[in-house]
Order: C-alpha cells, then structure tokens, then sequence
C-alpha cells in the first residue's frame, strides 16, 4: 500500500512541473526558459471557410455608334489628264490651268489657311484658286473667295444654280475650268457669304461622275473624305459639316474665268 501511494504522489508532481495537459493551450512565456530558449508557441489552426467568392468577370462593354470617332481624312486623291473624259478637245487654256491643277494634287499638300502657295506646304481653297490662274497667265485674279466671286459676277460670267439636284437643268453651261462657288449656308438668303471655290475639271471617263479640284478640310472623292489640294467629286447636294450636326456650305453657282477665251 505504501509502495502504491508514493507513485501517485510522484506522478502529480511531474503533472504540476512539467508541461500542462493538451487541454490546456499553451501561454507564450514572457522571459527566456531556464535554458535561455523561449518555448515556440503553438501555431493555431486557421479555420476552412464554408464558402469561398469567386471573383465576378468584367463585363464586356460594346462601344455605342454614336460615340465611334468620324473617319480621318486620307491624303490627297489625284488623277492622270488621261482619265478625263474628252480632255483631248478642251480648249488649250483650259488643258493649261487643269494641268497645273492636277500637279499640285501629286504634291500631298495640306490644306493650309491665309497660304496661296505650294512652298508653305499647302493652301486653302481661294488660294489654289489664286495661285492657279495666275500661274497660267490671268490677270488680276482676287486672293479672297468671296471676291473672286465678286470678279466674275462684275465680268457677267456668273450662272446662279437654285437647284438642289445634281443633273440640274442649271449645269448645262458648265464647261472645264470653270469657277464653282459655295456659300455659308446661314447667309445663302442674303448676298452670298462665299467661303470656298474650286475649278471644274468635268468627269471622270470610267464613272462619268462630275469632278473638280482645289484645297478642302475633307471633301469627298469616290465616297471617301480627302484632306489638303486634292481631286474631289463634284455634286450640288449640300454636304454636312465635319461634326455632322450643322448644315455644310451651299452651292451656289459657277462662272467661266474671266480674261479666259470662251471655247
């Protein structure tokens, strides 16, 4: 019996020294063990969470018509002498200002505002204008475009175009190298405000489509927007500005170059 007591004291002591039962959790010690060595503490169990969120995909967004940018200008559109129908029986001054014309449109100049020669690196419309006409020998040609209107209607060369329709009746005098007019279409109802004029070349062989040349900001040429001194298509239907939300320039008719020998 005695032999049976002593163990059961020895072996609460050893309880009561040594480490606690795994029921209790372990204090981390706050100074060193007698051996100089802090005791590790025990690395607790993260718990597994029951549901994990997975992350929502981006929706894709689809760009609205309405906000797609308006196609850029391509550069300058140019055409052969060849490739006008009935070039060969102009009248040679005609063939004279149409061949400058044409040469300045392989060039790749820019539509430059106040320039009125090829050396700035472009011109804008009344400039190619000005600088055609008197390259070929024509005096006293106006630098502005409302005054080259101004000119020809002082010469009696001018022909009023109401119609909207691109076989207008109106159109029947037209002749190549002609002067065509277009007018700021908030003061078409007054004395024509002039903001642009061309040269008519006349049409295009394989297409028989009317077409002109001279400097704009993006006139058309076979559907597609050209930018600087270019060949454009030549239509009496008003064109819509650049941000599509104002009316464009409104033709208004066209005059022979006066000075210029009638055919």
């Amino acid at each position: 019996m005695t032999i049976a007591i002593n163990l059961a004291t020895q072996t609460r002591g050893t309880q009561e020294e040594g480490e606690q039962p795994d029921y209790f959790e372990p204090v981390r010690p706050i100074s060193p063990g007698p051996n100089g060595t802090p005791r590790p503490a025990r690395a607790r169990r993260t718990p597994t969470p029951a549901y994990v969120a997975k992350p929502r995909a981006s929706p894709t967004v689809t760009p609205n018509p309405s906000t797609v940018t308006e196609e850029i200008p391509a550069p300058s559109a140019t055409i052969s002498s060849a490739e006008i129908s009935g070039y060969e029986n102009y009248a040679p001054e005609a063939r004279k200002i149409i061949d400058l014309g044409l040469s300045l449109t392989t060039q790749n100049l820019k539509f430059r505002i106040n320039s009125a020669d090829p050396v700035n690196g472009g011109m804008d419309a009344s400039g190619f204008v000005y600088y055609v006409l008197s390259q070929c020998g024509i005096g006293d040609v106006p630098r502005d475009a409302r005054e080259q209107y101004v000119w020809a209607r002082k010469a009696g060369t001018f022909q009023a175009v109401l119609g909207r329709r691109d076989d207008s009746f109106e159109l029947e005098a037209l002749k190549p190298g002609d002067l065509l007019f277009w007018a700021s279409a908030y003061n078409v109802n007054r004395e024509p405000d002039i903001s642009q004029t061309m040269l008519y070349l006349g049409r295009e062989r394989t297409t028989n489509q009317r077409i002109m040349m001279g400097a704009s900001e993006g006139r058309t040429y076979k559907g597609r927007s050209h930018l600087g001194v270019s060949v454009f298509d030549f239509k009496v239907t008003r064109l819509s500005s650049k941000s599509e939300k104002e009316p464009g320039p409104v033709f208004v008719g066209y005059a022979h170059i006066p000075g210029l020998p009638a055919e």
